[in-house]
């Protein structure tokens, strides 16, 4: 280690304790990436604050070393956006899982940043409430990772992302200041500017966060069709007749096939993809649209469909689907996690393409995704062992992307960029919005401490942005414009 960091490191016991600080080699390496794990950094030093006073005593030591930090929750992130640094501080907030309150009269709780997300639901749910963002990992996933990549879920469609659900954070400034940035703030929306930041203006330490009212009925279908085309087909006509579903989830037949090997959820065999669509609301309301939900989905070419009839048959339906990711492990020694967005509209004509791109390059992909809002989820299967193997998946990876991009769609949708897809910002944004993006940055961490090295494809200076442009810097001029 190097000697500042030992002293770093001697600080931050002096501040926490000696047990809340490790700098053990093999410790260390517990930490050196997230849920991607193609990328891996061992940590300088790991600290394990249980405060919110602790956060800022090690941001401010950090700030005054000049040496870098990250913050983590439980690391379940897919984008390497919790990657630590070698030369580095990695917070690790996992410690602080305090629900501070369930506010029942204003539908609200206030928890410390690694509470696990269906904690807050459990804890919610006597009152007649929960929360209802719902990542595939919301038994393990933290509320504090929540807010950095602004995290989605099956039913984001109808209940919209975290940042929906987010009132207030605490957070703790690059320059180790307690700060309290509310949805009721006047002026420009701090609060909206810092979800989704992935962590790179700031620590959050304490959330507010909305609950919602349990709604009178729930009613899950499975509808599986012979082709991922016809499944699509259904998708466009249920949101066509102004059905709104809580959730509508698509799998193809090889992700099908990976969740059967790892958790037998016992769909429907020879089926080239299964459409699950949720229901919730008032009980006539759903009665009636679940009945219109059930004849589209067979016009569609549905050849098998089950209604859950309880809780029990519910949560099997969501098994497959929920396990997908991990389950396909079980047919590959390998495999990406890709995440981009496009218009529902041009599923078909998206998932043909896929299907060639594999085919052309003989790399298999499976397909799950939000069908709803267009957010898909490719996993690019390969061997690791093979040479070669792992390019030709990055290549199929990032033609997945560009294909989001030429249809008007995104380069993430809810895992964020992080390390993994800075190389593909400038696909989608100018060096003007680059610039831009940079300039918001820099007004929060002028110093580029704070989880520096993610989002953007370049070092990214505070007043010098690299790179040959045309006319007037957007913003000459205006050098105290924060």
């Amino acid at each position: 280690m190097e000697a500042e960091l030992q002293a770093l490191a001697s600080r931050l016991g002096a501040l926490l304790g000696s047990d809340q600080v490790i700098t053990d080699p093999v410790r260390l390496r517990t930490y050196d990436c997230d849920g991607l794990t193609n990328h891996r950094a061992t940590p300088g030093v790991v600290v394990l604050p249980d405060s919110a006073e602790q956060v800022a005593a090690i941001v401010r030591a950090c700030a005054d070393a000049g040496v870098p930090y990250v913050a983590r929750g439980s690391g379940t992130g897919l984008s390497g956006g919790a990657l630590p640094r070698a030369d580095g501080v990695l917070i690790v907030t996992s410690r602080m899982r305090r629900i501070l309150e369930i506010d029942v009269a204003n539908q609200r709780a206030v928890v410390e940043p690694g509470v696990i997300n269906l904690d807050v639901t459990r804890a919610a749910r006597p009152h007649g409430y929960y929360f209802a963002p719902d990542p595939s990992s919301q038994q393990i996933c933290s509320v504090g990772g929540n807010v950095a990549e602004n995290s989605g879920g099956a039913h984001c469609l109808k209940y919209g992302f975290t940042a929906h659900h987010v009132l207030a954070c605490e957070v703790v400034t690059p320059d180790g200041e307690l700060v309290e940035l509310s949805a009721g703030d006047p002026g420009y929306d701090l609060l909206g500017v810092f979800v989704g930041a992935e962590g790179t203006l700031g620590v959050t330490t304490k959330i507010t966060v909305r609950l919602t009212r349990v709604p009178e009925t729930v009613q899950t279908l499975l509808a599986a069709f012979a082709s991922i085309e016809a499944g699509g087909t259904a998708v466009s006509a249920i949101i066509g007749a102004g059905v709104v579903p809580a959730a509508i989830e698509m799998m193809d037949a090889l992700s099908i096939e990976a969740a059967e090997a790892a958790v037998r959820c016992g769909y429907p065999p020879g089926a080239g993809a299964v459409l699950i669509v949720e229901l919730d609301g008032p009980e006539a309301e759903v009665a009636a649209q679940f009945a219109e939900v059930e004849r589209l989905c067979r016009d569609a070419g549905a050849f098998e469909i089950r209604i859950a009839a309880d809780d029990a048959e519910r949560a099997l339906i969501w098994t497959g689907r929920k396990s997908a990711f991990a389950a396909v492990g079980r047919i590959s020694p390998a495999y990406l996690v890709q995440d981009g967005v496009i218009p529902r509209t041009a599923l078909p004509q998206v998932l043909a393409r896929i299907d060639a791109l594999s085919a052309e390059s003989g790399v298999r992909v499976a397909n799950v995704f939000h069908a709803g809002d267009g957010n898909l989820h490719p996993l690019v299967l390969f061997d690791d062992a093979e040479p070669g193997a792992a390019e030709r998946a990055e290549d199929v990876s990032g033609a997945i992307l560009d294909l989001c991009i030429e249809h008007g769609g995104s380069i993430t949708g809810e895992h964020g960029v992080g390390v993994d897809k800075a190389r593909y910002m400038p696909r989608m944004f100018s060096e003007a919005d680059l610039d831009t993006m940079q300039m918001v940055r820099c007004g929060f961490d002028p110093a580029g401490l704070c989880n520096p090295g993610k989002v953007f494809p370049t070092p990214r200076l505070c007043g010098e942005v690299p790179g040959v442009r045309k006319g007037p810097h957007p913003f000459a001029g205006k050098a105290d414009i924060f």
